[in-house]
């Protein structure tokens, strides 16, 4: 896969982790357009804090991105953001830009003081090695626990002209919807400005990563960037709605890879929930069963426990009546008006046993809807969390 016009990339090991690549460049020689939307958390890593801070400087203009893994530089005070901060005087040296144009990322464990000049380093070899083809790099260099890398792209026509998009993201563990250890990096070559990029990303997010949830925690580093190089010479007034739809395609597309590819993870639960008094009640019964260790359990085994999904619902917070609640599993009716359904216990299993389970709980209510991605959890969910830092 080549990066749309406008954008070049590259990933290289640094030697922060011992054998794996582990830095990653984006460069938009002419600057891009950007725009991102950070974790919530409140200890934010010092590339958070740095790269809010650069983007509201520049008016939202990238020339550069910066992405370690192995190291989340989160919580380490005065001195993660000193590192923090030489790293980025270095990526301005070897791109030759402002050092307000470099945007800086990273990802790994929390505690740790990155270890910036192995970075510093290393970055004139990633400049050397930056191509338009480098999208695979880049996906390998930033990745932790996952897999495997995660990219996805889609094409549109804005204003008369072919455009691309392109996204590549990382995430396997701490993903929970609040984004505000999830990164994702999104480049197109169509003409945006930031306050558009702002407003489209933010939409795109809430249908995507904010819909998606793994083991209930919020990273201290989870970060969206979109930007936009210009390249495709489309007008600067031209209707945004085919880029719109894109963007949301592509970050679809990267959160399904990012719960798919959830630590320890065989399955993928699509919980769709309708029939709500409102769409917080709806998120709130949502959540409540994408982040139950026991439905996350039971999913992992294939098991078709309704009850324990019956359960989670009622300590969501949501209201409802549960004589108008009603469950099902594919096309497995399992509840029906808050009592069991008449169903084959082995249909049920065998909805279970796929690798996408959709259930659909109806609360019969009123029109609020909302619908979260989640995945299983099992015994190497524990395995690659225990020994994380060894």
């Amino acid at each position: 896969m080549k990066l749309p016009k406008g954008f070049l990339a590259s990933g290289i090991r640094a030697g922060i982790r011992k054998k794996r690549p582990d830095l990653g460049l984006i460069v938009a020689p002419n600057g891009a357009n950007a725009a991102a939307v950070f974790t919530q958390n409140l200890f934010q890593a010092a590339p958070v804090v740095l790269s809010k801070a650069s983007l509201k400087k520049t008016g939202g203009r990238v020339r550069a991105v910066v992405v370690n893994a192995g190291c989340a530089n989160a919580v380490t005070g005065r001195e993660g953001l000193e590192a923090a901060k030489r790293v980025r005087t270095r990526a301005a040296e070897v791109v030759a830009c402002r050092e307000e144009e470099v945007f800086l990322a990273s990802t790994g464990v929390i505690g740790v003081v990155l270890p910036d000049g192995k970075i510093r380093e290393a970055l004139p070899a990633s400049v050397t090695r930056l191509s338009i083809g480098g999208v695979e790099a880049l996906s390998h260099a930033i990745l932790t626990t996952d897999v495997g890398p995660k990219v996805t792209q889609a094409s549109f026509v804005i204003g008369g002209k072919r455009a691309r998009i392109v996204g590549v993201a990382k995430g396997a563990g701490m993903i929970h919807p609040n984004m505000a250890t999830m990164l994702a990096f999104v480049m197109t070559d169509a003409a945006i400005s930031t306050t558009d990029l702002q407003r489209a990303l933010k939409n795109a997010v809430d249908e995507s990563f904010n819909t998606i949830s793994v083991d209930g925690d919020t990273s201290t580093n989870d970060t969206v960037l979109v930007m936009a190089s210009g390249a495709a010479g489309n007008a600067s007034d031209a209707d945004l709605g085919s880029f719109a739809v894109a963007l949301a395609k592509v970050c679809r597309d990267l959160a399904w890879m990012i719960v798919r590819d959830g630590e320890g993870a065989t399955r993928v639960m699509e919980v769709e929930v309708i029939g709500a008094k409102t769409d917080r009640d709806a998120k709130l019964a949502a959540h409540a069963i994408a982040t139950s260790p026991l439905v996350k359990t039971a999913l992992h085994g294939g098991d078709p426990n309704w009850g324990r999904i019956l359960a989670a619902v009622g300590r969501s917070g949501a209201r409802f009546s549960i004589k108008r609640v009603s469950l099902s599993a594919g096309n497995i009716t399992l509840v029906t008006n808050g009592a069991p359904a008449s169903y084959r216990e082995k249909d049920a299993a065998r909805v279970f046993a796929r690798e996408r389970v959709p259930l659909r709980l109806s609360l019969g209510s009123g029109n609020g809807r909302a619908v979260v991605l989640s995945s299983d959890m099992g015994h190497d969910y524990i395995s690659i969390n225990t020994d994380y830092r060894s």
